[in-house]
C-alpha cells in the first residue's frame, strides 16, 4: 500500500466516523482500521525521514543531523 493510498482511506473512515451514521459495530471495525492506518502511516514516514537524514558526530564531539537528500 502507498503512503497517498492509506492516507485517503484513513481520512473516508474519519468522515464516516463524524457523520455519526455507523452503527456501534462498524465504528469500532472502522477504528481498528484508522489505527492499523496511522501506525502504518508513521512507519513509513519514519523511514522516509531516516533516508533523508544521518546521524554524524561533529569534529567537539556532539551530534547534529545531516540532510543526506542530494536536492
Amino acid at each position: 500500500m502507498k503512503f497517498e493510498d492509506a492516507l485517503k482511506r484513513l481520512e473516508e473512515i474519519v468522515g464516516s466516523l463524524e457523520k455519526g451514521d455507523v452503527s456501534l459495530d462498524d465504528s469500532l471495525k472502522l477504528y481498528e482500521e484508522g489505527q492499523e492506518l496511522i501506525n502504518f502511516c508513521k512507519d513509513k514516514l519514519t523511514k522516509a525521514e531516516s533516508k533523508v537524514k544521518e546521524l554524524i558526530k561533529t569534529g567537539q564531539g556532539k551530534f547534529e543531523l545531516r540532510n543526506t537528500d542530494k536536492h
